[in-house]
């Protein structure tokens, strides 16, 4: 699939689609779900060979950290479900809110922890 046809699936140019490409823009999980399931594809597809990219470049991180590296949230049965839930809301109004009440918490709940 050409990078002008995948940008117009998900509403994008193929600029920003190059941007994602080259890692110059980041990619939001929604966003990567959403070119997951056009390319049909699992999320993991986009993450093949990470763990091992890491834990190569960040041999030097502590075992508690290194572990959370290790660990595929995104192919986690919970995170799947989430998502999933996330999309049968049919208001955007709503699902925004619950984006962003999302963010909102966890960046308190990192904070604490830190």
């Amino acid at each position: 699939m050409s990078q002008e046809k995948l940008g117009k699936a998900v509403n994008l140019t193929f600029q920003q689609i190059q941007k994602y490409e080259r890692g110059a823009n980041r990619i939001g999980s929604s966003r990567l779900y959403q070119l997951a399931n056009i390319l049909d594809v699992s999320i993991s597809f986009f993450f093949d060979g990470v763990e091992e990219r890491i834990s190569r470049a960040e041999s030097g991180v502590a075992e508690g950290e290194q572990e959370a590296f290790e660990s595929d949230q995104l192919s986690r049965r919970e995170t799947l479900e989430l998502v999933r839930a996330y999309y049968r809301i049919t208001d955007p109004t709503v699902r925004k809110r619950i984006f962003e009440l999302v963010k909102t918490v966890s960046v308190k709940v990192v904070s604490k922890t830190e």
